[in-house]
């Protein structure tokens, strides 16, 4: 089995020294902050002294950096679909950055990402859906996993986009047929001679075990990389874990991390909580590990599967990491999926599913099916990705930077509510089941688009 710990980084790393506290780089804080008239409390990069990646290295994403490897200026171009999703949109941002140009197909120009992405003078952009509506007015949920009869393909933009394409990187979405869009797309890169086709995939668990029920949107994943095989595409499979950005006080289902009365913190799901997760920061971590993808090029990775995953966390110990970096109380309660938002009809369908592959009725950790199906491919969490990128963003340090940010910036106002550091008032181990109420050890070492389930810009 994996490590226990999180991000077991290298240490046989040359490190850029950290900067001194009188660096003229200000700390990153959000320019709301200004406007309340206080400072933002969470700026400081580090990760806590009994953080188990203290104890290997100092290696974090805002401190020390492992030197970059050296690589030629690239002379090539990426076809990228789903252009705002936090993944597609942390390649475009660093492929960019190294001298790569990008084809990016986007759904529309709405949101910060896009317009990231549609400013960004080494992008190329694309702007429309990968599907057509037969019928203009035809108002259907397009993401229902059915037949979806006059819903077709768009074979015009998608033969457009990968003009001039040497390398794709490939995320497909349930709006429209996922299957005939996926299919579609990998065509379009054959014909076009794509030289690496990297696919965002994930597993169908009926395939692995007939008695565990398929998830609706991942299994379309596995059905499009099966069929990017059988055309002899050279492509690599990535199947990523769930996104540390998932977590939100904003009522999502799945990955609500609730604000509490008294300041705490609840995160409620079905998962037993202390079997182990695969967990990954897409948006800063997708990117650099895909580059070494590319630069590696298929004659190291045809054909193959990643777990691209940093830690491998129960739910239990992900609340303590975050619990520690956000620096407040964090709960895990195993319980029921609570639907309190309006969401596609495809993401319900995922849900329902979901709750039925991680049962509240298993209570043994050893048996909660493997998050990517394949009991081998979770084992390599997290050695794969670090054979790729060595300078992840673990959870703690996504719950002390970043979170605040992105809270604030979805109009909450806890993390200005006060300067002094907040003492914690309990232990993330503590966790509650719904139906009995009853108190779990945290300390057994028993045994996801993404789970990447929903986030702010894309569904997996």
């Amino acid at each position: 089995m994996p490590s226990t710990n999180p991000i077991p980084i290298r240490t046989d790393l040359a490190f850029r020294p950290a900067p001194s506290e009188n660096s003229s780089n200000t700390a990153f804080s959000p320019k709301s902050s200004a406007t309340h008239g206080t400072r933002h409390k969470h700026t400081r990069s580090s990760y806590s002294e009994n953080s188990p990646l203290t104890a290997v290295s100092r290696n974090n994403s805002l401190s020390f950096r492992p030197l970059k490897r050296s690589t030629p200026s690239p002379d090539k171009t990426i076809a990228v679909i789903n252009a705002s999703g936090r993944q597609a949109a942390s390649l475009i941002r660093i492929a960019t950055a190294v001298g790569y140009k990008v084809r990016a197909q986007l759904r529309n120009l709405e949101g910060v990402i896009a317009t990231e992405v549609a400013t960004n003078p080494n992008v190329k952009v694309f702007v429309g859906e990968l599907y057509l509506r037969n019928k203009p007015d035809d108002k259907r949920d397009v993401t229902a996993h059915a037949p979806l009869p006059g819903i077709l393909v768009n074979h015009a933009l998608i033969s457009q986009l990968f003009n001039g394409a040497q390398l794709a990187f490939i995320n497909t979405t349930f709006y429209g047929n996922e299957i005939q869009i996926g299919e579609a797309i990998a065509d379009a890169a054959k014909r076009a001679g794509v030289q690496h086709y990297v696919y965002s995939s994930m597993p169908d668990h009926a395939a692995y075990n007939p008695e565990w029920p398929s998830l609706p949107l991942w299994a379309a994943k596995h059905e499009v990389e099966k069929y990017v095989r059988k055309i002899g595409l050279p492509a690599t499979f990535v199947y990523t874990g769930i996104y540390n950005n998932n977590f939100t006080s904003l009522l999502y289902p799945l990955f609500c991390m609730e604000l509490q009365p008294d300041g705490s913190f609840v995160w409620q799901a079905p998962f037993h909580p202390n079997a182990k997760l695969p967990w990954l920061d897409a948006e800063h971590d997708v990117g650099p590990a895909i580059i070494q993808l590319f630069k590696d090029g298929p004659a190291k990775w045809n054909g193959k599967r990643i777990a691209l995953a940093y830690e491998y966390l129960s739910p239990i110990e992900a609340c303590r990491a975050f619990e520690q970096g956000v620096g407040r109380r964090v709960r895990y309660k195993r319980g029921p999926i609570e639907v309190r938002v309006k969401i596609p009809e495809g993401y319900r369908e995922q849900l329902q599913a979901l709750e039925k592959l991680w049962s509240l009725d298993n209570n043994d950790p050893e048996k909660q099916p493997p998050y990517f199906g394949d009991l081998e491919l979770d084992k390599r969490c997290p050695d794969d990705a670090l054979a790729l990128w060595e300078g992840p963003r673990g959870l703690e340090e996504y719950a002390r930077e970043i979170f605040p940010l992105e809270e604030e910036a979805n109009g909450m106002t806890w993390m200005l509510e006060d300067e002094g550091e907040p003492e914690l008032q309990g232990t993330a181990e503590e966790v509650e089941d719904v139906d009995n109420n009853e108190e779990e050890d945290g300390d057994d070492e028993s045994f996801d688009e993404g789970l990447v389930m929903v986030s702010h810009h894309e569904v997996f």
